[in-house]
């Protein structure tokens, strides 16, 4: 499931960030677009097309997405991504998606511990300790990629909805 989850982000930020650089001036791309761009977040992106949530990314915004690679999505169990990505579980994918999304532009060094608001409705826990921030159990590895509609940050795993 965890994989299925991964893939999904990946393919919601590409989406994201290809919708939102042509509506934008300054030459930036939305978060579908950029990650679109990068090969890691192939598996992303592919949910986020799946689970029919491009023209939301594509949306104005600001969004912060905490975007898993393709390596975060291959941690999932065998078969996960492959089942999140069929028609039928189109809801739980979007589920998990939105849980990997904040409807604001949260910039590395405004990440404050705590809980966050998902645009899920559900509360992600972000910490930081030693200098890593994490986001419930998955870490933080890069930060800051400025999108026309937002800000992607980097993730090593699926997160997925407590409850």
């Amino acid at each position: 499931m965890k994989t299925s989850f991964l893939t999904l982000i990946a393919a919601l930020f590409t989406f994201a960030g290809l919708a939102m650089a042509d509506h934008h001036k300054g030459g930036k791309k939305d978060i579908v677009d950029t990650a679109a761009g990068l090969e890691d977040f192939s598996t992303l992106v592919a949910a986020v097309k799946a689970a029919g949530l491009v023209d939301t990314l594509k949306g104005k915004g600001p969004f912060t997405v905490f975007a898993p690679t393709n390596e975060a999505f291959a941690k999932l169990p065998k078969g996960t991504v492959e089942t999140l990505l069929k028609p039928e579980n189109k809801d739980k994918l979007a589920s998990i998606l939105k849980y990997h999304v904040v409807a604001a532009k949260v910039m590395a060094k405004d990440v404050k511990a705590g809980e966050v608001d998902t645009v899920l409705g559900k509360k992600a826990t972000i910490s930081v300790k030693d200098g890593k921030v994490m986001i419930d159990s998955a870490n933080v590895v890069k930060t800051d990629v400025a999108t026309s509609n937002g800000v992607i940050h980097v993730i090593d795993a699926v997160i997925l909805p407590k409850g």
